[in-house]
């Protein structure tokens, strides 16, 4: 039946002023361009070590320059031809990190680490080995006379061949022994894929997949309802089989990066089951960690211990994993949790979450924050080999210029995120922590293509739906609303 158009102006008019007011609450749930541009800036100039210094890049990428993202659905290979400046940040770390290495003339593919294995950390100097290819891709040793192919070679031959492993081929996440650590899901089986799509090797793919799988088999605790271990085998002093949140979201962000590049390969259709095993796999993850929210729409430190201090790097990392899983593989049961958690982390700091006000939730960080432990990837200071130049960054490059004006629940004065672990310890409540910045830029890179592509999933309650669209839309989404059409 047909509606008179006196009553569809008149839902469009309450529609619209409906829309400006969830506009207004959207614009206070959600980092301004400024505040983001913070985050990127501490990352930039705080990121030193081998793993820090490849979230980076993988970050940058996927906010600065999509389309040479593994995650952003397009192909992988990303486009031919000069790189466009926005990937400047990313290119010089991989610039710097391949001109303190010394490759033989005579042997080029010799093994080698992209990056010694500070700490012992053997799965760490992997992770840059995205930016080294996309380097390689993009034709940065004609102009600079590097060989970033080489390099990238190398690092492979050493992971494959140099880096021990256990007796049924899962790759150690340390040199100097077999030790598995759940972090090396976004370190190494990443790395081989994209090797793999950029020199259409189907194998390394496949590596990739099954190293996922083999860790999943060890680390998997189905008595905690799926949850992830975070340490196991080797020295029984550093063996830790609690489930850390960050060692989930690590997992589950590599699972997403390895899933994303098969299916964006020239392998998708050969490799259907093995995208099934990884959406079934994060899925997993999802499951098992989205119940252990707490009221303050964060994780806890270890999901199911609720004596740990509240973390807002794993609630990053995750809802991001969800935004895109909903985008790579049609799963949106966690959507609407993930939208309260990316509200939660950009909240101001006199909003409330699920009944907890910003003064009880400092006090219940300070009384968790006291435990120590030892170095999650590697205690001492990054090599020379990892720092680099900021010379030809399109990003931000002061961590100096004056914070936003505006105080955040969960970002200090200067838009450190926070709480978070310390990278060095992770039993200890951090202040400073570079790749929880990343988790932070990679959570609203994932947003903000979610968004982009319509928001798909975010069919929970009526006010989530409008919400999440209110941020870039919310006029056009209250008129369909009005009209019936959403």
């Amino acid at each position: 039946m047909e509606r008179s158009g006196g009553q569809t102006l008149a839902r469009i008019r309450v529609a619209l002023l409906m829309s400006l007011a969830v506009l207004a609450f959207a614009r206070a749930q959600n980092l301004t361009n400024d505040q983001l541009n913070a985050v990127k800036s501490n990352l930039i100039q705080g990121a030193k070590q081998s793993w820090e210094l490849g979230t980076e890049s993988e970050a940058l990428t996927e906010f600065d320059t999509a389309s040479y993202s593994v995650v952003n659905g397009s192909s992988v290979p990303p486009p031919l031809g000069s790189a466009p400046s926005s990937l400047g940040e990313v290119l010089a770390i991989a610039k710097n990190v391949v001109s303190n290495l010394t490759i033989s003339s005579s042997s080029p593919d010799t093994p080698q680490p992209l990056d010694l294995p500070s700490g012992g950390a053997a799965g760490d100097s992997a992770s840059l080995g995205f930016a080294v290819l996309l380097a390689n891709w993009t034709g940065q040793g004609a102009t600079d006379g590097l060989n970033y192919a080489a390099a990238a070679t190398a690092q492979l031959n050493w992971t494959l061949t140099v880096v021990p492993r256990t007796s049924d081929g899962a790759i150690s996440h340390r040199i100097e022994q077999v030790q598995l650590w759940s972090d090396s899901m976004y370190m190494v089986p990443p790395f081989l894929a994209y090797y793999g799509a950029l020199n259409n090797n189907q194998s390394l793919l496949q590596e990739a997949h099954d190293q996922i799988s083999l860790y999943r088999n060890y680390m998997r605790d189905t008595s905690a309802g799926g949850l992830w271990k975070h340490i196991l085998m080797g020295n029984q002093s550093q063996v830790d089989e609690g489930h850390w949140s960050t060692g989930n979201a690590w997992a589950a962000g590599g699972m997403i990066r390895v899933l994303s590049t098969i299916q964006h390969s020239q392998f998708s259709g050969k490799m259907k089951n093995q995208v099934k095993d990884l959406i079934s796999w994060t899925s997993e993850i999802h499951n098992a960690m989205y119940p252990h929210l707490t009221s303050d729409m964060l994780f806890t430190n270890y999901a199911d211990d609720n004596s740990t201090f509240l973390d807002a790097a794993s609630t990053a990392m995750l809802a991001s994993t969800v935004y895109r899983l909903a985008l790579l593989g049609g799963v949106h049961t966690h959507v609407p949790l993930a939208e309260q958690c990316r509200r939660a982390i950009s909240a101001p700091l006199n909003s409330t979450n699920g009944g907890n006000s910003a003064p009880a939730l400092q006090r219940r960080q300070a009384a968790s924050a006291t435990a120590s432990g030892p170095s999650s990837h590697a205690s001492s200071a990054a090599s020379s080999g990892s720092s680099r130049a900021s010379s030809g960054s399109a990003s931000p490059t002061s961590s100096s210029a004056p914070a936003p004006t505006q105080s955040l629940l969960h970002f200090d004065g200067e838009m450190w995120l926070t709480p978070v672990p310390n990278p060095d310890s992770w039993t200890v409540a951090g202040q400073h922590s570079p790749e929880s910045q990343a988790f932070v830029v990679e959570m609203y890179a994932a947003w903000r293509d979610w968004v982009d592509a319509g928001a798909p999933g975010a069919n929970g309650a009526r006010a989530v739906r409008v919400g999440v669209a209110g941020v870039l839309g919310s006029l056009a989404v209250g008129v369909w609303t009005a009209l019936g059409w959403w």
